[in-house]
């Protein structure tokens, strides 16, 4: 399972109406962090796909959903479940952070 690029168009059926939980990514081009963090989310994404879908939003390209998120630093995760906010993560973290926390809310 390869990450799913969400927009402001698409965040409703990609992330709100999703029959499974759904990681947000909240990213930006510039940001070095949130090329960071990449890699291990695709990597993730292979191995947790059928439990989770992960997502990245490109900050820059999409304005509404990050304002009403009120995302004010990137990278920025967002774990929704059932549509709602379940559990958010601010930073960059090695892979086995990412997955720990991942996995331990899921």
């Amino acid at each position: 399972m390869a990450t799913v690029n969400v927009t402001d168009e698409s965040w409703k059926s990609d992330v709100l109406e999703s029959d499974k939980p759904v990681l947000v990514d909240f990213w930006a081009d510039w940001c070095g962090p949130c090329k960071m963090i990449a890699p291990a989310l695709e990597e993730i994404s292979d191995e947790l796909g059928e439990k989770v879908t992960i997502a990245k939003m490109d900050i820059m390209a999409n304005t509404g959903v990050p304002t009403e998120m009120g995302v004010q630093g990137i990278p920025f995760l967002v774990l929704f479940k059932d549509g709602k906010p379940a559990a958010h993560l601010q930073g960059a973290r090695p892979k086995s952070q990412l997955k720990q926390w991942l996995e331990g809310e899921l």
